[in-house]
């Protein structure tokens, strides 16, 4: 029998997971299909219980119910508590367990640009990405990380809870030149006349300026940020990677990451190579 997988969200037209796992099946001789699900936020516990009667192997999930769902799912793992989202549904038996890939994807989209564990970080917001964002860097053994937001409380609240530092946007802008790496986490500042979501002016030559977005893969916060001198990198690492766990928790198979990055990085027009 044919297995099939699923992402679920709303909208759902723009997400290239079905791309993306439908050409590892293949690749990997997978007799599998991957479908695109328009599920609206009122309609989502009914949509968990038909992926489950109608055999989903497992899903993703993507905006806005990835914090919604979980009362509806069988259980969830470490990850998806301490972020307290899910990114990603593995079906074990009839039950739905709940995970998110999103923290470690970052991670490993993160040391393909060669980091030091001991590199300061700034890790600007406080929402739902950068709460795995931190946690994961926090399991990953990186020591000196701090997290700024527009909303201060917020920041304080994450870096108690994952042992980090916190600052105030005005102190991280002033003092953005003692930062190794600095990553954009916020949804602030996509349009080419919106505000950054901090100030690049203090940042010193040669940072590397991460944005987790991957579409469009060169953002208005990684055009300032080359502008100042900075290395950068886009989202579509951590896209790649984050499905690529996912992936393996399906099926037991790691996929071709590399190849991936590439395609998906010529699908959007843009280059490959980070700069």
């Amino acid at each position: 029998m044919k297995k099939w997988y699923a992402v679920i969200g709303d909208p759902i037209a723009h997400s290239l997971s079905p791309f993306m796992h439908d050409t590892w099946f293949q690749e990997n001789g997978i007799d599998a299909s991957f479908l695109p699900i328009h599920v609206e936020p009122s309609k989502l516990k009914e949509a968990c219980e038909s992926l489950q009667l109608l055999g989903a192997g497992g899903f993703n999930v993507t905006l806005p119910h990835k914090q919604a769902i979980m009362p509806f799912l069988d259980g969830i793992d470490e990850a998806a508590s301490e972020m307290n989202a899910v990114n990603t549904v593995v079906r074990n038996g009839k039950n739905f367990k709940g995970s998110n890939t999103d923290g470690d994807g970052f991670v490993q989209s993160l040391l393909t640009a060669d980091p030091r564990t001991d590199d300061k970080i700034i890790l600007v917001g406080a929402g739902g990405a950068a709460r795995g964002i931190a946690f994961a860097l926090n399991r990953a053994g990186f020591s000196d990380v701090t997290i700024t937001n527009r909303t201060f409380r917020r920041a304080e609240e994450l870096a108690e809870e994952t042992a980090s530092e916190s600052m105030t946007k005005s102190d991280a802008e002033q003092n953005l030149g003692g930062f190794d790496i600095i990553i954009q986490t916020t949804s602030v500042g996509l349009a080419e006349d919106e505000a950054l979501p901090i100030s690049l002016e203090n940042a010193k030559t040669g940072a590397l300026a991460v944005d987790i977005v991957y579409n469009p893969i060169d953002t208005p916060f990684l055009k300032k940020a080359e502008e100042k001198g900075c290395r950068t990198l886009n989202g579509v690492g951590m896209f790649v990677y984050q499905g690529a766990i996912g992936f393996e928790k399906w099926t037991g198979i790691k996929p071709d990451t590399e190849k991936m990055i590439k395609v998906i990085t010529e699908k959007l027009g843009g280059n490959y190579v980070n700069r």
